[in-house]
């Protein structure tokens, strides 16, 4: 049986890594998808941290499809490294913009058709940064830390709608965002140590913080809400890692 069966989902970030294995897992799972990216390769061109270009992502797919049943706020991007001293408030501002704003603007526009159903379900991407430091840079964290929180507050702010939201938290994951990481660890000769303080010894893959989506979006989660589920191979279990780049 197919999970998402004639549900109609939204799913930014869609061009690339989680959100387009999220967009495959969903269509084959049921789903009506609108992919949506701020670049190409995704059914519609948004820029999820823009209010405008959201609302018109929300009404064009419910004008559409009649119906808005599932939100995947996935896009992101990556803040980097450097000190405190070295960032700008620009800097800041941007990342914030689109790692948190656009999880909040996905909730604003998708939160009253939901409602109106009585039946919805929201997914936001977060991160292991955001849960505890070490993970990350620090806007990049702060902006993941806001995301978990806004999962929880607005978990509370739905109460007796019938819509759940929760918050999916990957550890190293193999994507466009990372490739970074993996790029400078083979350059270094320490590609080996990729993913080895995790318990599974491996980096992530991103079919598999989709299958994660797939089950918060789907009625297997009816009863999961407001939660901040890390998919990290384990690594949140003590964390590790901090102070010990790869």
């Amino acid at each position: 049986m197919q999970r998402l069966s004639g549900k109609v989902a939204i799913v930014t970030g869609a061009a690339s890594g989680i959100g387009k294995a999220a967009v495959e897992l969903f269509r084959s799972e049921g789903a009506t998808v609108v992919g949506a990216d701020v670049s190409e390769g995704a059914d519609l061109r948004v820029d999820a941290g823009d209010e405008e270009q959201v609302r018109k992502l929300v009404d064009a797919a419910v004008g559409e499809h009649g119906r808005l049943d599932i939100f995947f706020a996935n896009a992101g991007v990556s803040g980097g490294f450097a000190s405190i001293s070295e960032q700008t408030a620009a800097d800041w501002a941007e990342i914030l913009r689109i790692n948190l704003i656009g999880p909040f603007l996905a909730i604003k526009h998708s939160m009253p058709h939901m409602i109106r159903q009585k039946y919805g379900a929201i997914v936001c991407t977060a991160s292991v940064a955001g849960l505890k430091s070490g993970a990350s840079g620090h806007p990049y964290a702060a902006s993941k830390a806001g995301v978990i929180s806004l999962v929880q507050t607005t978990a509370y702010s739905l109460s007796g709608t019938g819509v759940r939201i929760n918050a999916v938290c990957p550890g190293l994951i193999e994507t466009g965002m990372t490739k970074p990481i993996f790029d400078n660890a083979k350059q270094r000769g320490t590609d080996h140590k990729i993913g080895q303080l995790n318990p599974l010894k491996r980096a992530g893959q991103p079919h598999e913080l989709a299958a994660m989506g797939l089950f918060l979006a789907s009625d297997d989660a009816s009863y999961v809400n407001g939660q901040a589920i890390p998919v990290d191979g384990g690594l949140t279990a003590s964390m590790p890692y901090a102070g010990k780049p790869i």
